[in-house]
């Protein structure tokens, strides 16, 4: 299939061409230096329907009878005809199951919009299957309606991959770095989607340009794992030494520095990666300079997919280099801010309810291991789950985005409290609260990263009441509906552990 959306998850390097910001992540002539792993990537795809062209009509992989032993690896090569004109980005598969011997009962977890008999009836959305997504490398395949292309496509116990068999041109500029594998960096989908994204690099841009500015010879430190702050700090200031710590990436964030510093236009003695890993700075380590200016974005490259607020790990860092600190040292981002919104999440809801008795038997021993939300006995709660609610099926706003907690990084880390009373603006079934942080990059609120929902490269922290709560608009319509909730958290720095209450009124 033909998607600029899921174009954009994988190939930074033909984003980048588009972007004229002078930093090149991926440099000409290193196409491969940054790249998604090699294999399928779960995805609700009923939620990009919009944005994707259908290159061929459904066609069959592999089949399994399992009657008998599968084989535990196989291969196959099928020869798919091309129903429209396009780039082939990405192939999007499912698996049918046929559960009786007649042939007459089958389980799809194909998307809406595919036409199959084998589908009918079974709509209902479910978070435990989605679809999976495979990326071809670069810009894709072009192909012409009418047209046959060769796919093969391979299967282990565990896993399924796929290949176009495209010849790269002798004057292609991606086999001049026959090493390049040494350096590669492999990023998540979103996190390349989020580097290649013009809006983002500008705002990132315009906030480290201020920053720098009226310092000379700044010794600035990355705290996070950002290629791109890196690359930005030392490109903006010819006079600044920057020492990025990359606590993920490491070693590997070092080879690739040294790879497209020249792209870059800066040298390595002006970019340190410190070779162990420490828990905090010293003196010694900054060479009896103090830090004037500590950034991230936040980004931990260990803590993608996990709850926004686990990214304060960059509250905890700067703290760590309080000692180390001058006077006038800038911060950023400045503050965090965390937002909330009550909704509609009917779908969610329900896949994340409590098991009973099955046809028969009794699931409720999983609840716990499956972090089961929906219908818990009282006075049990659920976690917050991380979720990119715009996957989420059926989901409706129902009360204004509201501040609950405000963590200000020009200060050590603290415990945070907060409480906010919000009135809902649309009527309709809560059964929920999803959270975000808006990050704020400077002094004067002009800069804000938003991680809420309508940023689709960032998952929310949800958490999901015990029963839906009906809520109506301007006070109760009925004895039944709630007009406002009252909402309280309190944030502990030693566990990054959030805890929300919540009081309907």
């Amino acid at each position: 299939m033909a998607s600029t959306y899921l174009w954009k998850l994988h190939d930074l390097s033909g984003i980048e061409a588009k972007v004229s910001d002078g930093i090149h992540l991926v440099p000409t002539g290193s196409d491969s230096i940054i790249q998604v792993k090699s294999r399928q990537y779960p995805m609700h795809c009923d939620a990009i329907r919009e944005e994707i062209k259908l290159l061929s009509e459904p066609f069959e992989i592999f089949e399994f009878d399992f009657w008998k032993r599968p084989e535990s690896n196989g291969e196959t090569k099928v020869q798919v005809k091309v129903i429209d004109d396009g780039n082939i980005h990405a192939i999007v598969s499912w698996w049918v199951l046929q559960l009786d011997r007649e042939g007459t009962v089958f389980y799809s977890t194909a998307p809406r919009w595919i036409n199959s008999p084998a589908s009918i009836g079974y709509w209902d959305w479910c978070d435990h299957w989605k679809q999976c997504v495979w990326f071809f490398r670069g810009k894709g395949m072009s192909v012409s309606r009418g047209e046959e292309v060769l796919l093969e496509a391979s299967h282990t116990e565990t896993s399924v991959s796929y290949n176009l068999n495209v010849q790269v041109p002798k004057n292609d500029t991606r086999q001049h770095d026959h090493n390049i594998r040494d350096f590669q960096l492999l990023l998540s989908p979103e996190r390349i989607a989020i580097y290649g994204d013009s809006k983002w690099r500008s705002s990132v841009l315009a906030a480290v340009r201020n920053a720098l500015q009226g310092r000379v010879n700044p010794l600035c430190v990355v705290v996070d794992d950002s290629i791109f702050l890196t690359l930005l700090a030392a490109n903006l200031s010819k006079t600044s030494h920057v020492l990025s710590l990359f606590p993920g990436l490491r070693e590997k964030g070092a080879q690739y520095l040294e790879t497209v510093v020249k792209a870059n236009c800066f040298s390595m003695d002006r970019v340190e990666v410190p070779e162990k890993r420490k828990p905090c700075l010293t003196l010694q380590d900054t060479r009896g300079k103090k830090v004037d200016m500590l950034i991230g974005e936040p980004y931990y490259y260990a803590n993608e997919g996990m709850l926004p607020w686990q990214n304060l790990r960059f509250w905890k860092d700067r703290t760590l280099l309080d000692p180390v600190l001058s006077e006038d040292a800038l911060i950023m981002p400045c503050k965090g801010i965390l937002k909330a919104c009550a909704m509609s999440l009917p779908d969610l809801w329900c896949s994340r309810c409590c098991l009973g008795d099955v046809e028969g038997f009794d699931h409720s021993i999983v609840n716990t291991t499956l972090g089961a939300c929906g219908e818990l006995p009282a006075p049990k709660e659920g976690p917050f789950l991380p979720f990119s609610i715009w996957q989420c099926g059926e989901i409706k706003e129902l009360s204004e985005i509201f501040t609950i907690l405000e963590f200000d990084f020009s200060k050590p880390i603290s415990s945070c409290h907060g409480t906010a009373q919000v009135k809902f603006t649309e009527g309709g079934i809560c059964h929920g609260f999803v959270l975000w942080v808006d990050w704020i990059m400077d002094t004067d609120n002009s800069i804000v990263i938003s991680t809420g929902p309508e940023h689709r490269y960032w998952k929310q922290g949800v958490k999901l009441l015990s029963k839906p709560v009906a809520v109506g608009i301007n006070g109760c319509n009925s004895n039944s509906e709630y007009g406002s909730t009252i909402v309280e958290a309190l944030l502990e720095p030693s566990s990054s552990e959030l805890i929300l209450k919540h009081a309907f009124l």
